[in-house]
């Protein structure tokens, strides 16, 4: 047997008998560079739809071997050396507690990606992980990085596969990585530069197992900060965060830096005013901060002014740049050239003095209650897959603000219990699912959930898509839901429905 875990990127991965169990992006990534470096590599996946199958043709021709079918995940093949998982295996998969007790090393893509950097050029990670505000904040820092004239890559969980990345034949300069729970639960060796922790917030509790779940979900975000050489990010406001800085075994030196949307104290980036600030990469820190952008820079056109958790946002990723040793011009520069992704805090239209905006990728109470925030009053529309959680903090901290909930989805009845207990008088509409298995049945959903914001929203109101779930019950992805919603009120905006 050869042991991978002594193997890296100049080594010959010759006689290793790679598994690669799932191969959507991450796993196809890790399978076509196994073959890539020499491994022997078996895929397995459950799904012979049409995107696996040219998936396998191409593993195929790559010389791996491809098992498709219905419960080709269930079995570790007997010869493996390593095995190799996509990240929405769960910790009590059949294939992991079968590798487990053959001791059979178990990676995701990350571990994989990090054992094959190139030692001669050490491409450092900025890393962020998370509930809410990961995408955001890679996208951010990587306008950052590049705007310091940089070779910079979003990578991970956003854009490149980061073993796609790492393998590039030009290293890069530097990579801003997003990193899942789910990715972190099965990484062992990385050791970023400097990482960030957002906040902590109930999601993926399914994926967990029994009482401990939450602190299993808190765990698995704080391993992004052990070994990490110059910088843990924390939020000031989140004391998990803080708690996991402080658990954290990091390499010596490495500073602790807090981020806050008040005034920083020194060793922190905050505000003061409506600009953004540094008081922990300037030499006089302990008697002045530097400015960074002001909110004028963070806010898109026709825009009131950034949401709080956008600033937010913005002084983590300028933390970690700074932390590289980026310039305050290059945080200004770059923050002031990034627009959010599609379906994230996107105004679809105004009518009437209604505000429609689409907010699909809110789909977790903490990121729906960090758009709630927002917009007052609200005709909130939410509903779908729970995922474990709970919402009645979410509806205590932005019950005042609700002139109305539209609710949709298999957990809409969670999400209309916290409302009867916590915000009685609101009145709540139930939308039945339908068929939604097209994109007919999907469209036709929306426009009810559509007809029925549009009865209890007035002049002054925002009707926001913030579901606080995920979609998959009804909805292909959140991408899916988002546009059937713009769809939906253009439509109705139009006249045609």
């Amino acid at each position: 047997m050869t042991d991978p875990t002594r193997l890296g990127r100049h080594d010959s991965w010759e006689g290793v008998r790679a598994v690669v169990a799932g191969f959507g992006v991450s796993g196809f990534a890790a399978a076509d560079n196994l073959t890539h470096v020499g491994a022997s590599v078996t895929a397995l996946a459950d799904d012979a739809g049409p995107a696996q199958l040219e998936k396998a043709q191409l593993l195929e021709i790559l010389g791996a071997t491809v098992h498709l079918h219905a419960g080709a995940t269930s079995t570790l093949p007997d010869d493996a050396d390593l095995l190799v998982v996509s990240p929405g295996f769960r910790p009590d998969s059949a294939i992991l507690a079968q590798a487990r007790e053959r001791g059979v090393p178990i990676w995701g893509e990350v571990e994989l990606a990090w054992r094959l950097r190139d030692p001669d050029h050490a491409t450092p990670w900025l890393c962020v992980t998370g509930t809410n505000g990961k995408t955001t904040t890679v996208r951010m820092l990587d306008g950052i990085l590049r705007a310091a004239g940089l070779r910079s890559q979003a990578a991970g969980n956003v854009g490149l596969p980061i073993v796609e990345a790492v393998m590039d034949p030009t290293p890069y300069d530097v990579l801003a990585v997003e990193l899942s729970s789910f990715q972190l639960h099965y990484t062992d060796s990385l050791s970023a530069e400097s990482a960030a922790v957002l906040n902590v917030a109930e999601d993926h509790l399914d994926w967990y197992d029994g009482p401990s779940a939450m602190d299993d979900y808190a765990a698995d975000k704080g391993r992004i900060y052990q070994r990490v050489s110059r910088a843990c990010v924390y939020n000031a406001a989140d004391p998990v965060t803080e708690h996991l800085v402080r658990e954290a075994d990091v390499v010596e030196g490495a500073r602790a830096i807090g981020f806050t949307l008040g005034t920083p104290g020194v060793g922190m980036v905050g505000v003061v005013d409506d600009i953004l600030v540094d008081r922990a990469f300037i030499e006089q820190r302990d008697t002045s901060a530097a400015e960074l952008c002001t909110f004028a820079d963070l806010t898109p056109p026709g825009a009131a002014g950034p949401a709080p958790h956008v600033v937010a946002n913005a002084l983590a990723a300028a933390a970690l740049a700074r932390a590289h040793g980026v310039s305050q011009a290059a945080v200004r520069d770059g923050l002031r050239g990034f627009r959010p992704d599609a379906h994230r805090i996107a105004v679809v239209a105004e009518r009437d003095g209604v505000t429609w905006v689409d907010d699909s990728k809110a789909t977790n109470p903490h990121a729906a209650q960090s758009s709630l925030l927002a917009y007052d009053p609200v005709v909130w529309v939410a509903g779908g897959l729970a995922k474990g959680a709970a919402f009645d903090d979410l509806v205590r901290a932005v019950r005042g603000r609700l002139r109305g909930v539209v609710l949709l989805g298999r957990d809409r009845a969670v999400i209309a219990a916290a409302l009867s207990r916590h915000a009685p008088d609101v009145r709540v509409i139930e939308v039945d699912g339908g068929e939604t298995d097209t994109q007919e049945g999907e469209m036709a959903l929306m426009e009810r959930v559509v007809g029925a914001a549009a009865q209890l929203a007035g002049p002054g109101d925002t009707v926001l898509l913030a579901p606080g779930c995920a979609s998959m019950d009804q909805f292909t992805d959140y991408a899916a839901r988002g546009d059937a919603f713009a769809a939906a009120v253009q439509a109705r905006l139009d006249g045609t429905t």
